[in-house]
């Protein structure tokens, strides 16, 4: 036995300063914790931890780290943790396709250009790629505050690793951060992602952090994901990739270790078809040759020479994750003066790709047409917005791709509506319901519209007679929903479709019995005085058998979605939203609500 497991870890803290690197070796681990990818539920990489602190008398990581600042043997201790992740991370089957996320104390800033030329060193011997590998900027103190910063920052994207910027929204200088430097990930702090599918301001906020970050080409990691109904939020608010319990707790064991989460991917959602953006969005992608950052600057010459039209090329890094692009303009200088191409090639002054990048907009295939557009007009100067489908280079697209993609949209939606009323089909429906059902800021109610006794009325009087009490109808629905929010759909025949927002189901109610009641009024001029009179017509129903039947009447079903109940399902909705139709039609009143996860 160790004299380490002898002693008490408070006697072991109290003479460790002279010894504390020494005692690290015996009881410290690097534990791995899995960051997934959201669309796939593949793993992308692992951010390593330290364990076995409180063997020495450490409360935390951080009190160890403390201590070992004020014994100055910072750097040593960080040094034999980093090196012992790369050799558990260089073990992995996985490893060349996956990143190691490491946190890099800012008080070891001072000695970054040490501390990153010795770790180079060490992924030369492990074949380690520098881009698989992601230094973590702690909030913790303001990095940007100490004066090394900035040099550090451009020797580390010399060097190929990539930055990430941790604990988003509780620390110093993030903003900063985002403004002035080069950033590869967000991770947004657990504070704001614990309970955001109860939470509308965090909902708004992690929403927007989202955005900002697209824009400038940063992907965003969910830290700390403990719920389902966590995942399932983050997932709709666009976040790129989780880290958290849900997913897998840390483990020092490399054999614990999976490649994937499969069924991270169904959760919450059935997604049975690519949707029409994306459709439109793939044939209008170009796949531009690409060039990695470390390669030499002679690739990107050819390039422009066998591509004389074009003026721009996509950036990767060693694990095929776009960096931005390399412009033509920023060769120029060296291309037209005397020995410019030898300058760039000159030991002294030797210059890689990734001297040149410039950041560019960064979203999935899966993206919304308006949503790329959007950003596209968001980010100055940019050359095109780069695609990605599982977080890899899929091909980019410009701005005169984007606008044939939104009028070929467009048009598709005019050829889905209905010519009888010129409203919006079934696509559209399901788009709206998706999208809506996604946005749970607001109550939401969909209302089917389906006519009673439309089969005898329209054999009765004849299908002119029948379209004109369909676009009666029609017409009344755009009588009373006409605010931007409200949508009006035609599913086919005698059935419809009403979709609000940010109603009450007292409004709603109110407004649906003056739809019924003008509509039972007008549609009854349609019959004869006399079966007016009678308040039926003879027909025959569908087993052929002749029989009295009613006059025309239109029940509603409507489903509520609360506030605060985000859902992806549309066929889920569906289900739900037949049940309470046919509830409606075997009602006195032809008018139903119901909500959505409720039981009656």
């Amino acid at each position: 036995m160790s004299s380490a497991a002898i002693l008490e870890p408070g006697v072991l803290r109290r003479y460790a300063n002279d010894q504390l690197v020494t005692l690290a070796k015996l009881v410290l681990e690097n534990a791995f914790q899995p960051i997934v990818e959201m669309g796939t539920g593949s793993v992308f990489g692992y951010e390593s931890l330290l364990r076995g602190h409180e063997r020495i008398g450490f409360s935390s990581p951080l009190d160890l780290l403390d201590q070992a600042q004020d014994a100055g043997q910072l750097l040593p201790l960080e040094q034999m943790l980093a090196n012992r992740a790369l050799a558990k991370f260089a073990a992995l089957p996985d490893f060349s396709s996956a990143t190691l996320f490491l946190n890099l104390d800012v008080r070891l800033i001072r000695h970054g250009e040490y501390f990153i030329d010795k770790l180079l060193q060490s992924l030369r011997k492990s074949a380690i790629p520098p881009s698989s590998v992601c230094f973590e900027f702690s909030e913790r103190f303001d990095n940007t505050s100490v004066p090394e910063f900035a040099n550090l920052v451009t020797h580390m994207r010399k060097a190929g690793f990539k930055l990430a910027i941790d604990d988003f929204g509780v620390g110093h200088g993030e903003m900063k951060l985002l403004c002035d430097y080069p950033v590869d990930y967000l991770k947004i702090d657990r504070h704001f992602i614990a309970g955001i599918d109860r939470s509308p301001r965090k909902r708004h906020l992690v929403k927007n952090i989202v955005s900002i970050a697209h824009v400038l080409g940063i992907r965003v990691i969910a830290e700390g994901i403990e719920t389902e109904q966590e995942f399932v939020a983050c997932r709709e608010y666009g976040v790129d990739l989780v880290q958290g319990y849900f997913i897998a707790r840390p483990t020092t064991f490399p054999a614990e270790l999976q490649p994937a989460f499969p069924h991270l991917a169904d959760i919450g959602r059935l997604r049975s078809s690519q949707s029409l953006d994306e459709i439109l969005i793939r044939r209008q992608i170009e796949n531009l040759p690409s060039v990695y950052e470390n390669e030499s600057i002679d690739k990107v010459f050819e390039l422009f020479r066998k591509n004389p039209r074009q003026a721009f090329f996509p950036v990767l890094n060693a694990n095929g994750e776009p960096r931005g692009v390399i412009n033509e303009y920023h060769l120029k200088e060296y291309i037209y003066q005397p020995f410019g191409r030898d300058l760039l090639k000159n030991k002294v002054y030797e210059r890689t790709i990734s001297h040149f990048v410039d950041p560019a907009p960064i979203m999935g295939l899966d993206a919304d047409a308006e949503e790329l557009m959007s950003l596209f007009a968001s980010m100055e100067n940019s050359a095109c917005v780069i695609l990605t489908e599982n977080m890899r280079y899929a091909g980019v697209v410009s701005a005169a791709s984007l606008i044939k993609v939104i009028n070929e949209k467009q048009l598709k939606i005019a050829q889905d509506q209905n010519p009888l009323t010129g409203l919006p089909g079934n696509r559209a429906i399901r788009d709206f319901m998706q999208e809506a059902g996604r946005d749970d800021e607001e109550t939401r109610f969909f209302c089917y519209c389906d006519f009673d006794n439309f089969k005898p009325f329209n054999d009765h009087y004849g299908f002119h007679v029948g379209d004109h009490a369909i676009t009666l109808f029609a017409a009344l629905m755009k009588r009373y929903f006409f605010s931007e929010g409200d949508f009006l759909g035609h599913v086919g025949g005698d059935d419809f479709f009403i979709g609000v927002r940010d109603w009450t189901r007292d409004e709603l109610t109110e407004i649906l019995e003056r739809l019924l009641s003008d509509f039972h009024t007008d549609v009854a001029e349609l019959y004869s005085p006399e079966e007016r009179a009678a308040g039926k017509i003879r027909g025959h129903d569908r087993s052929g058998a002749e029989r009295d039947f009613p006059l025309l009447r239109c029940s509603m079903g409507i489903l509520e979605l609360p506030q605060g109940l985000l859902l992806d399902d549309v066929g889920r909705i569906g289900a739900k939203i037949a049940a309470v139709k046919a509830q409606a039609k075997a009602s006195e009143s032809g008018l139903i609500f119901a909500t959505f996860g409720e039981t009656n």
